[in-house]
């Protein structure tokens, strides 16, 4: 399954921030489609906790972003149109920013992505 969401009003972080971030529920991986504002590297880890995901870098498992609320381990969701808070984690020395996320669309559909990001497979 991808989940296309979209995390925005971080305005302290900067006025226009945003990303659109592509997630794959099964190999719990995401990349970045698009931003502004917010210092994401191309592609990550998922971790998913009771509170609920964790959006990681590729090499670690500090949050950068933690998605309140979205359960990617329920069978049942989430669904397109879901919202919740997001808290901002990736900027050093500062507490972290209030924002929010939106489940834009659900694909699902087994597709290979035109450009495979998820460095995993070529790491040697």
């Amino acid at each position: 399954m991808r989940i296309t969401l979209h995390l925005d009003t971080f305005d302290r972080v900067n006025p226009c921030a945003y990303a659109i971030l592509w997630l794959d529920k099964e190999t719990q991986q995401w990349s970045r489609e698009g931003h502004v504002g917010l210092d994401l590297p191309e592609w990550g880890a998922l971790v998913v906790d009771s509170h609920g995901t964790m959006v990681c870098g590729a090499r670690g498992t500090r949050p950068l972003c933690v998605l309140e609320g979205l359960q990617l381990d329920r069978t049942e969701g989430p669904f397109e149109g879901e919202t919740g808070p997001a808290q901002w984690c990736a900027h050093a020395g500062l507490p972290s920013a209030q924002g929010h996320w939106h489940v834009q669309c659900i694909d699902h559909e087994t597709t290979e992505p035109e450009h495979r990001l998820f460095a995993a497979d070529d790491a040697a």
